[in-house]
């Protein structure tokens, strides 16, 4: 029989955490922060764990609607396997939630495969290949005792949006590739200044594609914009650009009618969600990763945009729109 962990207490040593998840610390010695609500659910396809019997464990997530998303998904079936769970969803950034998880303060988190190889592991470049940056990055873990499950579909990398009813008028436009084939005045673009500035942006995204920026032949400076992320998306509904640049599970595709171009030629690095646990959690539980694993299959880019729609756009909590996604495919029940 399994030790039922208890109480609040450092599994490994944590890594120069700052303030702001010292804060968190606190919270998973009893006190959750007032994000930390679910509604109340029973055991669907996901069942009881044998031997958890409300053995604590602890999700985190980072703070915008897509991760607290994630990570009430995880809270509902975390509880629906026999856990009692502290919700430390909303932390607040990418660096305090893979801390949490470092430091064992937190059993489990959604990381982008993307987002641990550049930012957390230092790689100058990403892998265009989705299995292939999932497995690198779930090699390069290991050291720091971290274990990633299987990834989700959902793979929020950039892309390139055009508004669906344009698409006639720009030759059928379908794929990245079919940039080339459009006349120079046609090839306008809104993109963020990060995005325009960066070593795998917009100026090696259309090198990639075969066009030179600045030529008037290929891009001309003139046609590129420069937009706050968020207005990227109505200056591209509005037409003050054939095409924007994006997040691709972000709701506002959906919302607003536009349509994403292929990166055909494999461009933008991989951003795939999996869920990464604290690795002694693991060996407790190894069923938890079964669990998770089930969940992972649905999560499609599809899903998420539908989802962050309806956070994002129509004002619902991330908790009601988790449960919700949780019951329509059987994996808790309403109680």
């Amino acid at each position: 029989m399994r030790p039922v962990r208890t109480g609040c207490r450092p599994r490994r040593a944590a890594a120069l955490v700052g303030a702001a998840v010292a804060g968190l610390l606190l919270a998973g010695c009893g006190l959750q922060p007032a994000t930390s609500y679910v509604p109340d659910a029973g055991p669907g396809s996901i069942q009881p764990i044998d031997g958890v019997d409300g053995a604590p464990l602890t999700v985190t997530s980072k703070n915008f609607s897509e991760q607290l998303i994630l990570g009430k998904i995880s809270v509902l079936a975390a509880q629906a396997a026999g856990f009692e769970v502290t919700d430390l969803t909303n932390a607040p950034g990418s660096q305090p939630a893979r801390d949490l998880v470092l430091s064992g303060e937190a059993d489990l988190t959604w990381e982008y495969t993307g987002t641990a190889w550049l930012a957390f592991l230092g790689k100058e470049a990403g892998i265009p290949d989705q299995r292939e940056q999932w497995t690198a990055v779930r090699d390069a873990d290991v050291p720091n005792g971290l274990v990633w499950g299987e990834p989700a579909p959902l793979n929020n990398t950039y892309a390139m949006a055009v508004r669906t009813e344009a698409i006639p008028e720009l030759g059928g436009i379908t794929t990245m590739s079919g940039l080339a084939q459009l006349p120079p005045e046609q090839r306008t673009f809104c993109v963020e200044a990060e995005f325009n500035s960066r070593a795998d942006g917009m100026t090696p995204m259309l090198e990639h594609y075969g066009l030179e920026r600045g030529a008037p032949t290929g891009v001309p400076d003139g046609n590129i914009g420069i937009y706050d992320t968020g207005a990227i998306y109505g200056a591209t509904d509005t037409g003050a650009c054939n095409f924007g640049e994006v997040f691709a599970t972000d709701g506002r595709i959906d919302a607003l009618g536009l349509t994403l171009l292929e990166d055909d030629r494999g461009f933008f690095p991989a951003y795939n969600a999996a869920p990464v646990y604290f690795g002694e959690t693991l060996e407790e539980f190894p069923e938890l990763q079964e669990v998770m694993g089930s969940i992972a299959p649905v999560l499609t880019d599809e899903a998420l945009r539908r989802m962050n729609l309806q956070v994002d756009v129509e004002g619902e909590e991330p908790a009601d729109v988790a449960f919700d996604f949780m019951v329509d495919n059987g994996f808790i029940t309403r109680p």
